[in-house]
């Protein structure tokens, strides 16, 4: 098992917005499975590329309650967004800290998988809001940016503390 090292805020990396990926190789599917073994070892329901400094137009996810359900979302694009919803959501390049979040409450995606293959997915629930928060990712925003300025200013004093204590 091969893991990559996930960047923590404030890292000026989790900022890029990262570029369209253009070669499916077999370079290409090593850098999934060293994000899935990242994701998995850090209980993390989510990981983009951005995340661990890499300048790739991918995240991988998994939102099944047992988390046996792998899904590679490259160059991901959301096509549909219905309704909303609030939620809680932590993000593995802020450890240990939580905000409520609205999101579209069901988001169609159409994106690549590892070998170049075209899908669409439609979702709703955990899976719904982990798209939207792993594709901000590749476009350089944090789930931070989705708050008020007071609670940005809060959620960030608590990571400080937690950064502190650690």
């Amino acid at each position: 098992m091969s893991t990559l090292s996930v960047l923590q805020y404030p890292h000026k990396g989790l900022r890029e917005v990262a570029p369209l990926i253009t070669v499916f190789d077999d370079g290409l599917r090593q850098k999934v499975k060293e994000m899935f073994d990242t994701m998995y070892q850090d209980n993390g329901v989510g990981l983009a590329a951005t995340q661990v400094g890499l300048a790739l137009r991918l995240y991988v996810m998994d939102a099944s309650p047992h988390q046996n359900q792998p899904l590679c979302l490259i160059n991901p694009e959301v096509i549909a967004a219905v309704g909303e919803v609030e939620s809680e959501e932590g993000c593995l390049s802020f450890p240990g800290v939580y905000a409520k979040v609205i999101r579209a409450r069901e988001v169609t995606v159409q994106y690549q998988d590892e070998y170049g293959n075209s899908h669409t997915l439609t979702a709703d629930g955990l899976m719904a809001n982990c798209i939207q928060h792993e594709l901000d990712h590749l476009n350089g925003v944090l789930f931070i940016d989705h708050l008020s300025k007071l609670k940005r200013e809060r959620l960030l004093k608590k990571l400080e503390k937690i950064k502190r204590v650690a």
